[in-house]
């Protein structure tokens, strides 16, 4: 016999999987009408919920929510984390985190897990690419299950947190023509994410507002990591940077490899070349060339995708989806000086 789950609770009783959750947790955020509703549901299809969430029971703390990330090696998503669980934490859940590695099987198993294991909610940053299957996000919205994105879906409304990429890389490129350079590349990240996807359209907005002639061989491979930026930036000054004068980088940890790839080939930061990275991570007061950067506000990314997901889960949230874009500043620090 098949065992009962929430989500046939829900259906059962015409509501969503979130206020199922709500009436068995005893949270008062239910109308008595629709409370009923679903207890009936609940004792005709003898519905035994897991663990602690049990009618008559109420857990201390009996909320949670998932945190999926891409790189569990990125300090990137531990200060949006911050931000998260500073929401979190004021309203008793528990934020469970796990990473897809840049997988695409991962992430929807990931999400089918966390779904099936009565979470309040999901913080996702997905991985996007052409070959993308997006059903399991589709299958969220389906079930009524609450989400906020941290990258945009084409083609999926849904409440959203970011900022405006295209504009802040340009911003980046345009700093450096500013300053005189006319060979510039550009260090792209990798090919599942859409934030890769539109620094790049800004290193193109940027070129076509200037007298430069954007060529593709400006853009050069190389990922989301230490070793990423490292190895694209050794390979690239190697073989056909020998003109080139300045670099833009998907995030900081690309940044910070291509600059150890530049001292092993005798070219200095930011005489020989300047360096422009994204994100502004907190390692970066630790290394001996300040990075110019874009300043990303994390944690007020993690926290205001935290109050919209709380908003969802006590049925608060706006009709329409929210599309909170934040600002992103570029700091321009010592990486970064006229060519000689």
């Amino acid at each position: 016999m098949k065992n009962v789950t929430i989500d046939d609770v829900a259906d059962h009783a015409g509501v969503s999987k979130s206020t199922v959750s709500a009436v068995i947790n005893d949270r008062d955020v239910v109308k008595t009408s629709t409370r009923q509703r679903v207890l009936d549901s609940i004792e005709q299809l003898d519905y035994r919920p897991r663990g602690s969430a049990r009618r008559g029971f109420k857990a201390p703390n009996g909320q949670s929510i998932g945190f999926v990330i891409k790189e569990a090696d990125n300090p990137y998503y531990s200060e949006v984390l911050v931000g998260i669980q500073s929401v979190t934490g004021q309203h008793d859940y528990l934020t469970f985190v796990s990473s897809s590695e840049g997988d695409f099987g991962m992430e929807k198993q990931i999400i089918e897990q966390f779904s099936n294991k009565d979470l309040n909610g999901l913080i996702i940053t997905p991985i996007l690419n052409e070959d993308t299957d997006l059903s399991h996000i589709f299958e969220l919205k389906r079930n009524n299950i609450p989400f906020v994105l941290l990258e945009g879906v084409q083609g999926i409304r849904a409440h959203l947190v970011d900022i405006d990429n295209v504009q802040a890389s340009s911003d980046a490129v345009t700093h450096l023509i500013e300053l005189g350079h006319e060979n510039i590349a550009h260090l792209a990240g990798p090919g599942y994410s859409k934030h890769s996807e539109e620094r790049i359209e800004g290193v193109r907005r940027a070129f076509s507002r200037s007298r430069l002639i954007y060529r593709d061989d400006v853009i050069v491979e190389a990922g989301d990591s230490f070793e990423a930026g490292y190895e694209a930036a050794r390979d690239y000054f190697s073989e056909r940077g020998a003109e080139t004068t300045a670099v833009t980088c998907y995030n900081d940890l690309v940044a910070l490899g291509a600059m150890k790839a530049l001292r092993e080939l005798d070219l200095a930061v930011p005489d020989d070349v300047s360096v422009v990275g994204f994100d502004d991570l907190e390692l970066l007061d630790y290394f001996p060339i300040p990075l110019t950067t874009v300043r990303v506000p994390k944690r007020e990314m993690g926290s205001r995708a935290a109050e919209l997901l709380h908003q969802q889960v006590q049925g608060k949230a706006p009709d329409t989806c929210r599309r909170v874009s934040l600002d992103a500043d570029l700091v321009v620090r010592s990486s970064t000086a006229s060519p000689h």
